[in-house]
């Protein structure tokens, strides 16, 4: 009798015995299935570049991890199409062309209104060199709301003037394009204020 029940102890033991390992087992071939899944995406995330035959890891990252800095790029790449201009019809179309693709019918708009007032003309006409310089750009990112403030230097002949710049607009995010790579458009954009700080008169010998 107590053979029979020292067999059946030991069938019991067994059992369990088996399913613990069974059970042990799942897990371990769910976490496993788990980390080869995280590595298989980690691989997917990134690809490899050649620079003279050394590989570089270049990283693959969510849009919106750097979307406020695009933001940015794209305010700050607009204002320098539109206002850093050179003497020279040709250049001046080239770089106001490329920033209307970067901007709505509010670009458009202001763009019409300087060319009626012949401020483009002026500056061919007076050898005018315009360099906008970038101080802050503040981006609000719930309402979409951005605020440029900049210096402008104007070039002439025989004197240099700076002048503040600042406007505003909002943001609309839209489908990247070869001439719009940040994928998103100002909108609403209008010049709060754009007025002389400094006259100087240029030293000549």
């Amino acid at each position: 009798m107590n053979l029979v029940k020292n067999i059946e102890a030991k069938m019991k033991l067994t059992f369990y015995v088996s399913i613990a390992s069974f059970v042990t087992s799942i897990i371990i071939v769910a976490m496993s299935f788990g980390f080869a899944t995280r590595m298989i995406n980690r691989e997917r995330s990134q690809i490899y570049v050649l620079d003279k035959n050394i590989p570089l890891v270049a990283t693959k990252s969510e849009v919106g991890e750097n979307r406020e800095a695009e933001y940015k790029a794209q305010i700050e790449a607009f204002h320098s199409l539109f206002f850093s201009l050179n003497p020279d019809n040709a250049d001046i179309a080239n770089q106001l062309k490329r920033a209307m693709y970067l901007v709505d019918a509010s670009g458009i708009a202001q763009y019409n209104t300087l060319k009626e007032n012949g401020y483009f003309t002026n500056i061919v006409s007076t050898s005018s060199v315009i360099t906008c310089t970038t101080d802050s750009i503040l981006v609000d990112m719930n309402t979409k709301k951005w605020q440029y403030f900049a210096k402008e230097k104007i070039e002439r002949p025989s004197t240099i003037t700076i002048r503040s710049l600042v406007t505003e607009g909002y943001i609309q995010d839209i489908p990247r394009t070869l001439n719009n790579s940040h994928g998103c458009l100002l909108i609403h954009w209008k010049t709060i204020e754009n007025k002389d700080l400094n006259n100087e008169t240029k030293k000549i010998y």
